[in-house]
């Protein structure tokens, strides 16, 4: 499919967006991934929710580590910047490049090899600093790159394609978001696009670590009977908390006020979150309510999915470190280099 280039002509009668751009625009390469990958179904949200909250693709940076989810950005947003590290790493030089410049939306795709196994130590310290960064995690439960091994989020007792049993304890990354202390974790599944796409413009407009986990049956190795990440097990055990829409203030907004039905949350850049509660006793902002129902519901052979926790009030890597409100990659030499009476203060406050 790589020799396959896709056409530039746009049919004249495509919406667009406030920037006067279609959703064509927001689209990559063809994807080469195997025809049904909910890896694509994934970058098919991405690319909607980029487009209908009016995203400019050059303000975004894209980045990834190793694996099959971790192609996926050349399948979206190719007028973007994009950077594919090693394995495991991409925590750190999104990090990195965040310090350097704050302005740009920083959205990380890995999957459960790249992050549950060699970068969970990377994806940990991500987490608790607080990156302001959308963290999507496209969880297959298998090594697709290298014919279907066993990953660290693999159910135990789940079966493999060729009938081997699980052993191995699960790593649950929403829990481990939620403990390392993320503001906005959430879970979805890639076939459910009416509940991922809020989710991603969600997570978009959250300031702060938000944890986006993504079951995605990998159809060559994981979506056989046996599989806790197949589409049929995931459609049957499906344990959604709500369900929510986007809505920037720039619009005017109508709801309806329902007593229990609806919960507003106003996000930092000034959209509103809609929530809408399927689980009557579900409060999205208590950490220690979200780990306990995701516990809970886990040990019933249920997956929780839709927004699970979220700080309205939180602040992002850059208020923790008292950094500057100028793009450190925007300083000149005079701010960086002050000169030798500064170095002298700066000596002297550590005597």
């Amino acid at each position: 499919m790589t020799y396959l280039a896709k056409p530039k002509l746009h049919h004249p009668t495509l919406p667009q967006n406030k920037l006067c751009h279609t959703r064509r625009d927001y689209e990559g390469k063809i994807s080469t991934l195997c025809a049904g990958c909910g890896h694509d179904s994934i970058s098919a949200a991405i690319i909607q929710a980029c487009w209908e909250m009016d995203v400019e693709p050059h303000r975004v940076a894209k980045l990834s580590g190793i694996g099959c989810s971790s192609k996926t950005p050349d399948y979206f947003l190719g007028q973007s910047h994009g950077f594919n590290t090693v394995h495991g790493r991409m925590p750190s030089v999104l990090t990195g490049a965040n310090l350097a410049n704050r302005e740009l939306l920083y959205l990380g795709v890995s999957g459960d090899g790249d992050s549950a196994s060699i970068g969970l130590g990377q994806f940990a310290h991500c987490m608790r600093r607080g990156v302001n960064m959308v963290y999507i995690v496209e969880n297959n439960g298998v090594y697709g790159l290298t014919k279907g091994q066993f990953s660290a989020t693999a159910d135990q007792g789940s079966t493999s394609k060729r009938g081997v049993v699980n052993s191995d304890s699960p790593l649950d990354m929403v829990g481990m978001a939620l403990q390392l202390g993320a503001s906005f974790v959430a879970r979805s599944f890639s076939g459910d696009k009416h509940q991922l796409v809020p989710l991603i413009k969600a997570a978009i407009a959250h300031r702060g670590a938000a944890f986006l986990d993504v079951i995605s049956p990998c159809v060559a190795f994981n979506n056989h009977a046996g599989s806790t990440k197949s589409y049929e097990y995931v459609r049957e055990h499906n344990e959604a908390v709500n369900r929510l829409d986007v809505i920037p203030l720039r619009k005017e907004i109508r709801v309806d006020f329902a007593a229990g039905e609806l919960l507003e949350v106003e996000q930092h850049d000034g959209s509103v979150l809609r929530l809408r509660k399927i689980a009557p006793d579900y409060d999205p902002h208590n950490r220690i309510a979200a780990m306990n129902y995701t516990q809970e519901h886990q040990a019933k052979g249920e997956v929780v999915t839709g927004l699970l926790y979220i700080d309205t009030n939180a602040s992002d890597m850059h208020e923790h470190l008292h950094t500057t409100a100028r793009p450190l990659n925007a300083l000149a030499a005079r701010e960086l280099c002050p000169g030798k009476t500064a170095l002298d203060k700066l000596n002297a406050g550590f005597r």
